[in-house]
């Protein structure tokens, strides 16, 4: 199994930008790899998703705002959140998968790392 550790997030101003990063510790090549998010109070929700051939999918509440990217190389997934609202204020964890249906149901194969904080508040 692929060991994931996120990082990156912060504190950040409604309308602002942050990147968080999503590093493996083996080869990510051949898998597809999602972003995810779980606010206080609320379920853990797939926000971005890329595949291996770098197909995305994004969730409503972030299409026009998130991209997801990912280096092969550096073995390490990202994602680049701008026009950042209260609303986008949660723990972001990044996992591995099979589909993006599987995903979307919280079927990974990866363990879940320790997330990182993103708070957007004025």
């Amino acid at each position: 199994q692929v060991q994931l550790v996120e990082s990156g997030g912060g504190l950040v101003q409604p309308g602002g930008s942050l990147r968080v990063s999503c590093a493996a510790s083996g080869s990510i090549a051949r898998v597809n790899a999602g972003w995810y998010r779980q606010a206080p109070g609320k379920q853990r929700e797939l926000v971005a998703f890329i595949t291996s051939g770098y197909s995305t999918y994004f969730a409503d509440s972030v299409k026009g705002r998130f991209t997801i990217s990912r280096d092969n190389a550096k073995k390490t997934v990202y994602l680049q959140m701008n026009s950042l609202k209260p609303e986008d204020t949660a723990v972001y964890y990044c996992n591995t998968g099979l589909s993006l249906s599987e995903m979307r149901r919280e079927i990974t194969s990866s363990p879940w790392g320790q997330g990182t904080q993103v708070t957007v508040s004025s």
